[in-house]
């Protein structure tokens, strides 16, 4: 667990370990999140290939979810969140880059399809992961099963209110998507989860210290062995051992600076 000072550092540390992820292994396959959490993130992702020339031309990318029933040219999709925020800006090859299919002919094969895809590029080496305010990942809403895998999964009605802020009155607001599961997300080599603002603070410390329940999807992290979570102030306020998050982090840091890891 890192603690920023404020949401912009959040975005560069995570912007760091993405940055030498890529360094390290130039086809790295990324699994990458949409809402507000992870846009400072892609604005400095883009920044670093502009200014310093950080190359995307190998990377290959897979996004946690989608809606069912827009087409991905609609304003709301999450493809078109992820060309605005971050592909349309960087050298990526757009066919390397993976949505799942929300206007597919039958919803219910999507999933089934995603997971082939990212078995045949050798699975995810880093998953971007942001959490929603009743412990949800992806759209892994409550009581998601922690073994889950792709799949249509119906909104709450938080979530719908959440994001019906996206959508005008006289607007169609879908209430089903295809998301990752968690089984599927468990399964990438490393997780990077991020959170910002005071909104999050019950989220972010009921993930870390809570018990795991499928109640709380993000406490199934507790079971991946190599989570990161970067967290500013505010999202960190709620946190029982805050201190001692932070007497680690400056160790770790010590330390690295001595001795750092290849992939780190």
């Amino acid at each position: 667990v890192i603690i920023a000072s404020d949401q912009n550092i959040v975005a560069q540390k995570c912007a760091d370990i993405i940055e030498s992820q890529i360094k390290t292994l130039p086809d790295s396959v990324l699994g990458l999140a949409t809402g507000s959490t992870p846009v400072g993130l892609y604005t400095e992702l883009i920044k670093r290939h502009r200014e310093h020339g950080l190359d995307f031309s190998g990377v290959r990318t897979f996004n946690l979810d989608e809606y069912v029933g827009i087409p991905e040219n609609h304003p709301q999709s999450y493809r078109t969140f992820m060309n605005q925020n971050l592909f349309d800006q960087i050298n990526i090859n757009p066919q390397n880059t993976c949505v799942p299919d929300g206007m597919g002919e039958n919803p219910l094969d999507a999933g089934p399809l995603f997971e082939k895809k990212i078995k045949s590029v050798g699975g995810i080496d880093l998953q971007v992961l942001g959490v929603g305010t009743d412990g949800h990942i992806g759209f892994n809403e409550p009581t998601s099963s922690l073994r889950s895998k792709t799949r249509i999964k119906t909104l709450t009605h938080q979530t719908l209110e959440d994001n019906s802020r996206f959508f005008s009155e006289d607007e169609f607001q879908p209430k089903l998507a295809i998301t990752m599961g968690i089984g599927t997300i468990l399964e990438s080599r490393r997780i990077l989860m991020m959170a910002t603002g005071e909104s999050k603070a019950l989220a972010v410390r009921e993930m870390v210290e809570g018990s795991i329940s499928a109640f709380f999807p993000a406490t199934a992290l507790q079971l991946h062995e190599r989570v990161t979570v970067i967290v500013d102030e505010a999202a960190a306020s709620e946190l029982q051992h805050k201190g001692y998050y932070k007497f680690v982090g400056k160790l770790q840091d010590d330390l690295i600076k001595k001795h750092r890891p290849s992939d780190w």
